[in-house]
């Protein structure tokens, strides 16, 4: 089955200096202190200890990869992942802003870290060695945001001058591979629409006593952008997960958490529509 048409490979690559070195003298005294072995542990120093800039960089980096993770499907076991054309402009127009802001704080980090090294001597008193940390460049280089957008190859596209025996079985194998990553990638567009549903039914299970039922205000605008996420994550035009995703999207309806907030049965109703969805499919 091909998805060449459908879908595109997207390759993400997020780099961020980790700021952390092994003292060795550190470690040495920590583990004969211990009377312990030499491989008992290490002792690891924070080079930026005094500032939270460069953890806010990394924190931000993990944001963008779960995003990225959110919005795309399996490919590759690493590497490149399945992005609907549909979600083309979308993603690449959120993904620009993304790794504008990323690298302005990375700019802003640069511009600081001498004043930010100056700050982390103080905080690391007899730990501190100048020797550990590296040039303003070079820190610069250690800060990445790297996008690579790619088609996706053609089911049975398998071009190399062998032997033609071998060229049967190569290509026969390579057919199977595609296969199971487009039967995979579509495993993971039915498991994000069952997790949603799971969810969805747990929360609106009625708790013992007399204890409210609390409810985000995101809880069904959550529900909502699922719904249209898989309208694009359905690369192969499943049928089955299409009817699964109307079926969502009819059973919230024009309801919002507020409806949920106030009333009992507003909540089991609904439920009890989610529900259904659960049983109606071969998950």
């Amino acid at each position: 089955m091909s998805i060449s048409n459908s879908a595109m490979l997207v390759e993400m690559n997020i780099s961020v200096w980790t700021a952390s070195v092994v003292d060795r003298r550190a470690t040495n005294k920590t583990t004969e202190d211990a009377n312990a072995t030499a491989d008992a542990g290490q002792f690891k120093k924070n080079l930026m200890a005094g500032t939270t800039l460069r953890k806010a960089i990394a924190d931000y980096a993990a944001l963008c990869r779960t995003w990225h993770i959110g919005r795309t499907l399996p490919w590759a076991d690493k590497g490149p992942r399945l992005l609907p054309t549909s979600m083309f402009m979308e993603y690449k127009q959120e993904v620009d802003a993304r790794r504008a802001y990323f690298e302005s704080k990375v700019s802003e980090f640069v511009a600081q870290y001498p004043t930010l090294q100056t700050k982390a001597q103080m905080h690391l008193g007899g730990l501190y060695n100048a020797d550990d940390y590296p040039s303003v460049e070079q820190v610069a280089d250690k800060f990445a945001f790297k996008l690579v957008f790619s088609p996706v190859p053609e089911s049975g596209d398998f071009r190399i001058d062998v032997g033609n025996d071998e060229l049967s079985h190569l290509r026969t194998q390579y057919e199977s591979a595609y296969d199971t990553r487009v039967k995979d990638a579509m495993q993971t567009a039915w498991g994000k629409l069952h997790s949603t549903l799971t969810t969805v039914s747990e929360k609106l299970t009625e708790p013992d006593g007399d204890k409210p039922k609390l409810f985000h205000g995101t809880f069904i605008s959550n529900i909502r952008e699922m719904v249209e996420l898989l309208s694009h994550l359905n690369i192969t035009k499943d049928p089955e997960l299409e009817r699964a995703r109307r079926e969502l999207d009819r059973a919230i309806g024009t309801l919002d958490v507020d409806d949920l907030r106030g009333d009992v049965g507003a909540r089991a109703d609904l439920k009890a529509r989610v529900d259904g969805v659960l049983k109606g499919f071969d998950w």
